[in-house]
């Protein structure tokens, strides 16, 4: 009998030659698969926060009434997200709010230089209500969730539109985590929406307090007499932050605030909250209102801890 292949065929030592490159291809784009780390968005509608979050810690929802420390609560939704998927890596914060004529505000403006954060705009309509936003949520959340580029979706939000969001990266293998503010009766966020999503959180009343602040003309932190002054400069900020750096490394140790490094540019809510107290403390001023003289305070803080490691 003989032992030459009929023409065309190949020969057994090709097949098993090949089956092997396979295998060895496999492994290698399983154990990239395996050591590459997941990644996680968050995704708010802002209007559902300044609601939400204005009626349980101001009793209004209108945004006139109030002050909403969106960047210190921005990072302290980021501090969390990293405590619930600690082996996951942020892709980004999309912050979705309305606009007329969607032209950014000088506070939505403040947002969008934030690290890690993109600001979307839908339009506000002459009764001041947001249209589009839930479509852009749709739009972003479905694509990431196509493309492979997230695991995990944080959705902070309540309207029954944003179902078909949650459906439509769930399609895509995506898990969706809705997190919501305490309402003070009932709920504000729809039934078929929890009925949805993956996983649900709520934030009380604690949580939101430090983020939300009735506009007024001083701000009594303790129930003392109101912080009154004129308002100081960036650099006099940045310099009482890293003042206040300095008294937490003689008191605290640096060890401790060593573990805070690894999360710049963002600090633990309770570690900016305690910050912010303390300045507010030296300088007699409230800087809630102050978006840009709390980010020359963080930038002080951080340049000083830096500077010792």
């Amino acid at each position: 009998m003989s032992d030459v292949m009929p023409p065309g065929q190949p020969d057994l030592a090709s097949i098993v030659a090949g089956i092997e490159r396979t295998n060895e291809l496999l492994q290698r784009v399983l154990a990239e698969v395996a050591t590459t780390p997941s990644t996680h968005a968050i995704f708010v509608d802002a209007g559902y926060v300044y609601a939400a979050a204005g009626r349980l810690v101001a009793g209004t929802e209108d945004r006139r009434a109030f002050e909403l420390d969106a960047e210190g609560l921005i990072e302290a939704f980021i501090d969390k997200a990293r405590t619930i998927f600690p082996d996951s890596r942020l892709l980004r914060v999309y912050w979705f709010d309305g606009a007329r004529r969607r032209i950014h505000s000088p506070e939505q403006q403040g947002i969008a230089e934030l690290p890690d954060v993109k600001v979307r705009l839908g339009n506000l309509n002459a009764n001041n209500q947001q249209k589009g936003v839930d479509s852009l949520i749709r739009s972003d959340l479905e694509s990431l969730a196509r493309h492979r580029a997230i695991g995990d979706a944080v959705l902070i939000g309540g309207d029954e539109d944003l179902v078909s969001a949650v459906e439509a990266a769930q399609g895509y293998g995506a898990r969706v985590h809705l997190w919501g503010i305490e309402a003070l009766d009932g709920r504000n966020q729809a039934e078929p929406l929890l009925w949805e999503v993956d996983s649900q959180r709520t934030f009380d009343l604690d949580f939101c307090k430090p983020y939300v602040t009735r506009r007024a003309t001083g701000y009594e932190p303790n129930g003392d007499a109101p912080l009154c002054g004129p308002a100081p400069t960036r650099d006099e900020v940045r310099f009482v932050g890293a003042q206040i750096a300095a008294q937490w490394l003689s008191s605290r140790g640096r060890e401790t605030l060593a573990e805070l490094l690894p999360g710049h540019p963002y600090l633990p809510g309770s570690v900016d909250q305690e910050l912010l107290i303390d300045a507010e403390g030296l300088l007699r001023l409230s800087l809630r209102a102050h978006a840009d003289l709390r980010r020359a305070l963080r930038d002080g803080f951080w340049e000083h801890l830096q500077a010792q490691y």
